[in-house]
């Protein structure tokens, strides 16, 4: 434990860890199993277009989200981008702008005009109270985010899409394996986007899906993932090459096989922070709905500057410093990124909300790659920090 300001590594200490700890390092399931598949994939020179392993990948996933059809694709930024087109979006389509960037850059590629709402403070999510508001005649849809894994306002925002005759879809990118009033997430609105990154509980390398019950809607994403050809030498509609690889197929399978595990390990993990964290000015952890089933991968912290005397900038870079790579998830938000800062100058000051979580909302490190004694260790560094925070920015001032 380190009980000075000279023993932090932001003053010349040594760093609390020797290796990174990262928000989302890999998880690995089981490696002979995954090399077995491997050699299978070899063996049948089977690499891609629609192979074994994509199609009981897909199943599996179908099965987990209780939905009818499943999509797999290359990664989840191309999925979204596929299902703005083949849910025939157009005009304006509401979406938060807490969100990772390619949420919105899926609505704006495809010429769809993003229009930013404010969240729940509460939640993180879209705030349904005022999503309604936004509605104009050129609104075609509402582009929920499932964020961190607990759902967003799934039943207001259904009611609010159903009478106004609007698309609604959902990035699901980090709800994977979670529930909203126990009913898996995945078949909700039109359609969902998972997200098999690197970084996420359960990864295929790098991939996404797709699920939904609309069999029409499936059709077309079935097409566009393959250029549009129907046929070997039929195509049918536009396209692109979204296919997911045999081998990327294998991994996620992989994966899923060690979910329970990996889930184990992440509900561990937040379970310490809760303990580590407890009772620090200033501080509070993101909670979860215990009552619904959740992968908790994301360990969220939000901090109140004025309670906790630092800001959380300053944290951020104390724990870097400690080789604990926490996060600024997810700043500065969408409206102050290109080209959106340009094109809607003013939207931070109808987004209070946004403007104010994001100045303090950081992940910290976890996964299989972190247990209790990383955190316990974590915790402490936080508490020594935040207990000197003052000091320690008037000293780097």
């Amino acid at each position: 434990m380190k009980t000075t300001l000279n023993s932090l590594a932001l003053f010349g200490g040594t760093p609390a860890f020797a290796e990174k700890l990262h928000v989302g390092r890999p998880n690995i399931g089981d490696r002979e199993r995954l090399h077995q598949r491997l050699d299978e994939i070899l063996d049948r020179n089977w690499l891609t277009n629609n192979g074994p392993c994509v199609q009981e990948f897909e199943a599996r996933l179908a099965a987990l989200a209780d939905t009818a059809h499943c999509i797999a694709v290359c990664n989840a930024t191309v999925a979204l981008e596929m299902l703005v087109r083949a849910a025939n979006l157009s005009g304006e389509v509401i979406v938060p702008s807490f969100t990772f960037v390619a949420t919105v850059h899926a609505l704006q590629t495809a010429g769809v005009t993003p229009v930013f709402c404010d969240i729940d403070p509460a939640t993180h999510s879209l705030d349904p109270k005022l999503v309604e508001s936004l509605i104009t005649p050129r609104t075609s849809g509402i582009l929920g985010v499932h964020l961190w894994g607990n759902a967003c306002a799934v039943d207001l925002l259904t009611e609010i899409a159903s009478r106004h005759r609007l698309a609604l879809l959902f990035d699901a990118a980090h709800a994977l394996g979670c529930t909203h009033e126990g009913k898996p997430i995945g078949g909700f609105g039109a359609a969902e986007v998972f997200s098999f990154h690197a970084t996420k509980f359960v990864n295929t390398f790098e991939g996404g899906a797709i699920t939904t019950n609309d069999v029409g809607l499936a059709e077309r994403l079935r097409l566009a993932r393959n250029f549009g050809f129907a046929d070997y030498d039929k195509v049918v509609s536009p396209g692109t090459n979204g296919k997911m690889s045999e081998i990327s197929a294998a991994m996620g399978l992989t994966s899923l096989e060690s979910m329970e595990k990996f889930v184990a390990t992440n509900m561990s993990n937040y379970r310490s922070y809760r303990r580590a964290l407890s009772g620090i000015p200033g501080l509070s952890l993101f909670t979860y709905n215990e009552a619904e089933r959740c992968n908790y991968q994301y360990v969220i912290l939000v901090l109140d500057e004025a309670a906790a005397g630092i800001s959380r900038d300053f944290l951020v870079k104390a724990l870097q410093a400690e080789n604990i790579i926490a996060r600024r998830y997810f700043y500065p938000g969408c409206h102050r990124m290109e080209p959106y800062q340009t094109l809607f100058p003013n939207a931070g000051a109808h987004l209070p909300a946004t403007e104010d979580l994001s100045r303090r909302v950081l992940a910290l490190p976890t996964g299989t790659a972190v247990g209790d004694e990383q955190i316990k260790v974590i915790g402490e560094l936080i508490r020594f920090i935040v207990a000197h925070g003052r000091e320690m920015q008037t000293r780097t001032a």
